[in-house]
């Protein structure tokens, strides 16, 4: 770039920076997640996972992961921060393990890869944006924690068009978090967060969560089960 004088031009190439070793993070992430499930379907793990009862136990560590990655980022150091983003990648690799009894194996490839192009353009829009759109967070927030009580609820209640709307819903919701993070992880490093490090992994994480929700509704609603 010519215009290394200019500071607007400056924040671009460090913005960039920060989204390349975000993505690259990712991209390891699923990487982790990707053939964790696929050995652990393949060698029939899944299978002891199911029946001894180590599906919920995993969820409930996925989410305790979650946790003390979130509220003890600016404290924990980089190396504690990456181990327990790939922690939480390999412990979904489990979970994730589960859909290929369920779905075939084409239609979880076309799921993967319509969701990597989709993902593409949330990204490109949420970097382009002039908008504020700050203001997403507390709506998106309190919207999913919505569609996640539904779906709890459904649980119970069996409906199936129930089932279909709240996969719609929350496949637009999720739409929204990833140009929202997007954007955000922008600010963030304009704003000094927390060290490069830290903010790359920060935002691979956010970006992980946001593109397996999406995979996981879409191959819910398009993907075909087995017989």
């Amino acid at each position: 770039m010519e215009y290394y004088e200019n500071g607007d031009a400056i924040r671009s190439v460090d913005t960039n920076s920060v989204l390349t070793n975000t993505f690259f993070r990712m991209f390891l992430g699923l990487l982790a997640s990707a053939g964790t499930a696929y050995y652990v379907y393949s060698s029939g793990l899944y299978i002891s996972v199911i029946m001894n009862g180590y599906f919920f136990p995993l969820i409930i560590a996925e989410l305790v992961v979650v946790l003390v990655f979130s509220l003890l980022i600016r404290k924990l150091s980089p190396a504690m921060v990456t181990l327990l983003f790939f922690a939480y990648a390999f412990l979904n690799g489990f979970t994730l393990s589960v859909i290929f009894p369920v779905f075939e194996l084409t239609s979880i490839v076309y799921a993967f890869a319509g969701t990597a192009a989709l993902f593409g353009v949330l990204s490109l829009i949420g970097y382009t944006t002039k908008k504020d759109i700050s203001k997403w967070s507390s709506i998106l927030t309190v919207a999913l924690l919505v569609g996640l009580v539904l779906t709890v609820v459904n649980i119970f209640v069996g409906s199936s068009f129930l089932d279909i709307a709240l996969d719609w819903a929350i496949l637009l919701i999720f739409f929204g978090l990833t140009i929202y993070d997007i954007n955000k992880i922008k600010a963030m490093q304009d704003a000094g967060f927390c060290d490069d490090e830290k903010l790359y992994v920060y935002g691979a994480m956010q970006l992980y969560l946001d593109f397996i929700n999406i995979f996981l509704r879409i191959l819910s609603l398009f993907g075909k089960r087995r017989n």
